[in-house]
């Protein structure tokens, strides 16, 4: 076997140090990185922590580098099975390749399994369509990197590996990611431009909610833009430079004061469906959630350096509203 050479069988990877790499690298963390390019650094580190990465030659060190000659083995054992059981749930997919899956979420769909919702999730429905997923640390499930709102539509990134999880991380919490969403906002918007930045934290009396009335928070910025002002209500486009939970429900509803139509839990009710056609107001009155769709998606790709941009229009009930209000 070369010095560049690794085996691989099941997952179990021989690396032979060289002169030159000894020259190269002065620490044993960065040379395996460089070698394992498909692992990222904080994979390797909990491999090396649990016992995974050995030599039978020499003890080894993650900021140093062996001798020349030290043969380093590499177990990546298969990862823990899930709890979380694989169902088959049909998914809108917009884009896939091995690192990762994206797909057009439909409202009522609930990202990840948690009280009240243990099954009929995107994780699940995942689980079922990627058979072959890699895992994220040590178990095998897919790598939630943003969450969408069970009544919000629209594209969602999710990975399929550990290191394009920790790559698309990395993106989010540096806001180097595009985010587009569109809504229908009662009343007329202030400004056709503009920028809301406040604190956003827990209600203080109902759990439920989010709110911007806090004194302890996270700082949540939203720029949204007028595409039209229409009968009662203002189709608008919004921006995300921060994801806090429910930021954009709660920035139209608390701070222009023009709630997101059909929005059951921020919204003021449905005066304004009044002059609507019996038709299409039963539909928004029956309708269980807000009329919020997550248009566009872009980002590079942690993995290829791609840039890649997704974009998916409008579930129908949104487009039949949009249409009313504006007759």
């Amino acid at each position: 076997m070369t010095d560049s050479q690794l085996q691989d069988q099941d997952q179990d990877f021989e690396i032979t140090v060289s002169a030159s790499d000894r020259e190269e690298f002065k620490r044993l963390d960065v040379f395996l990185v460089y070698k394992l390019p498909q692992f990222s650094r904080s994979t390797l580190k909990r491999l090396f922590e649990s016992e995974e990465i050995t030599s039978e030659q020499c003890s080894l060190s993650l900021n140093k580098m062996p001798a020349a000659g030290t043969v380093i083995s590499v177990a990546v054992p298969p990862p823990i099975p899930s709890e979380l059981i694989p169902e088959n749930i049909p998914l809108d997919i917009l884009f896939e390749d091995p690192h990762l899956i994206i797909v057009n979420k439909p409202a009522g769909l609930v990202v990840h399994p948690a009280p009240g919702h243990y099954t009929g999730t995107l994780v699940n429905a995942i689980l079922f369509h990627c058979p072959d997923l890699k895992g994220i640390g040590a178990e095998k499930r897919p790598g939630i990197v943003h969450r969408l709102d069970m009544g919000t539509s629209g594209v969602m990134v999710v990975a399929k590996d550990q290191k394009t999880h920790e790559g698309l991380v990395a993106l989010f919490s540096v806001h180097d990611i595009e985010r587009k969403y569109e809504a229908l906002i009662w009343g007329k918007a202030p400004n056709l431009n503009s920028t809301i930045s406040t604190l956003i934290g827990r209600h203080q009396t109902n759990r439920l909610k989010m709110s911007t009335d806090v004194k302890i928070g996270k700082k949540a910025i939203t720029h949204y833009h007028v595409i039209a002002h229409l009968n009662n209500v203002t189709h608008v486009e919004l921006k995300l430079e921060t994801g806090r939970t429910h930021q954009i429900r709660v920035h139209m509803s608390q701070i222009l004061h023009a709630p997101i139509v059909c929005d059951p839990l921020y919204g003021n009710g449905d005066s304004g469906l009044k002059k609507l056609s019996d038709l299409i107001k039963n539909k928004l009155q029956s309708y269980p959630y807000q009329l919020l769709h997550a248009k566009e998606l872009g980002f590079k790709h942690p993995i290829t350096g791609e840039s890649l941009h997704f974009s998916a229009p409008a579930p129908e009930i949104f487009q039949e509203a949009l249409k009313a209000f504006s007759e």
